[in-house]
């Protein structure tokens, strides 16, 4: 029984499987499975998009299958080329190893990390001899990887193709043969790569691996993916106050979306709702993923701190700049409070009417703060400036 509701549940939230006849022959089989998902340590801040696969990972995790975490830091020496436009910079060993503890450590708010295996795909693929990465390259041809979208699209804009692009998947895809994976787990933009773990895995006397991918989920923009680089994602190490606000800007027409996907609140639940009231819809999703990161302590204060904001009062737990009486320019306070990146940033900030001193908006960007205020970005970014003599 457990094992059909497990299926069940997969191909509830599961864009592809591949095979389900296979998938549902190793579940029911009553052997534990070794379930591998790969994390690319070039981004080692976890956000919802990865809860998605990740949650699904803990059920399977719960009646006893080993989630088997590979951090990349082999090949993100070479760097994932999948949706890229352009070779991407690659990454020291050093780095891949810090980001990838740092990866784990958050997967740890999702996994049961005594029942997690983690594994550095260095251990194996830093041990081949060119002879075995020229058996591991005869298993494919050109033209098939050039199937991929991103390869095939550079290809055809004259963009550059590193010739070490081309062995990311059957990298990729041989840590699977490494570890004698059963099933493989990904997004969608990972289906490729995964299929060609199940291919090699055939080529080298293994049984194939059963390959799941899950949707990407959009993110608070709308349109793209949930993405760190694109400011449009809600990170699960996100302090309480900062995902309960986010979680307030989901665009209403997807908020279904992250119900579906990142909650265990029964559709029959939350659809009403949606219907008829999207702001309480927002509240309930909002208190939800807070406490699912934070704990239910937390819940409380979140939605407070926001419904204050909302209503345009400045909060308590401001953080704080201190500085002396003869002042700092207006340019300089906000880049040291976060508020721009840059010179230019912040002319544009007050240029546009972003910027209020004790509510009122900032027009001048020669002024010279040396007195104790609240400076304000937007309507929810705030510092205190504390003027010492």
């Amino acid at each position: 029984m457990e094992s059909i509701n497990l299926f069940e549940n997969i191909k509830r939230v599961a864009v592809g499987i591949y095979s389900e006849e296979g998938l549902q022959k190793r579940l029911s089989a009553g052997t534990p499975l070794k379930i591998k998902l790969g994390a690319d340590p070039s981004r080692p801040d976890l956000h919802l998009g990865h809860s998605v696969p990740l949650r699904m990972l803990r059920k399977m995790q719960d009646v006893g299958h080993e989630i088997i975490f590979v951090i990349g830091d082999f090949t993100g020496m070479i760097g994932d080329p999948s949706g890229r436009s352009k070779t991407r910079p690659p990454l020291t060993f050093e780095e891949t190893r810090r980001n990838g503890q740092s990866y784990f450590e958050q997967v740890s708010k999702i996994l049961d990390p005594k029942k997690t295996r983690i594994a550095y795909n260095s251990e194996w693929l830093g041990k081949m001899s060119f002879a075995d990465v020229l058996k591991l390259a005869g298993q494919y041809t050109l033209a098939r990887i050039m199937e991929r979208d991103d390869f095939s699209k550079r290809y055809a804009d004259n963009q550059p193709i590193g010739l070490h692009e081309l062995f990311y998947p059957l990298m990729q895809g041989y840590d699977s043969i490494a570890l004698s994976a059963d099933i493989e787990v990904g997004g969608t933009d990972q289906t490729f790569n995964l299929l060609v773990g199940r291919e090699l895995q055939k080529d080298y006397g293994q049984k194939p691996q059963e390959v799941i991918t899950f949707p990407l989920l959009l993110g608070l923009d709308g349109a793209e993916k949930m993405s760190k680089s694109l400011d449009n994602y809600i990170g699960i190490d996100e302090s309480a106050e900062v995902i309960f606000e986010k979680c307030m800007k989901i665009p209403d027409d997807i908020l279904s979306d992250y119900f579906r996907l990142t909650t265990d609140i029964p559709e029959d639940i939350y659809a009403p709702i949606l219907s008829h009231d999207i702001r309480k819809a927002h509240f309930i999703y909002a208190r939800e993923i807070v406490r699912m990161y934070h704990g239910e302590s937390a819940v409380n204060s979140a939605e407070k701190r926001y419904i204050a904001i909302a209503l345009g009062k400045a909060p308590a737990d401001m953080n704080t700049i201190t500085i002396s009486d003869s002042g700092v320019a207006i340019i300089e306070l906000l880049k040291q409070a976060g508020f721009a990146s840059s010179n230019s940033d912040a002319r544009r900030l007050i240029e546009g009417g972003g910027i209020k001193i004790d509510g009122e908006v900032v027009n001048d960007i020669s002024l010279v703060v040396n007195y104790s205020s609240v400076i304000t970005r937007g309507k929810n970014k705030f510092i205190k400036v504390v003027c010492t003599q």
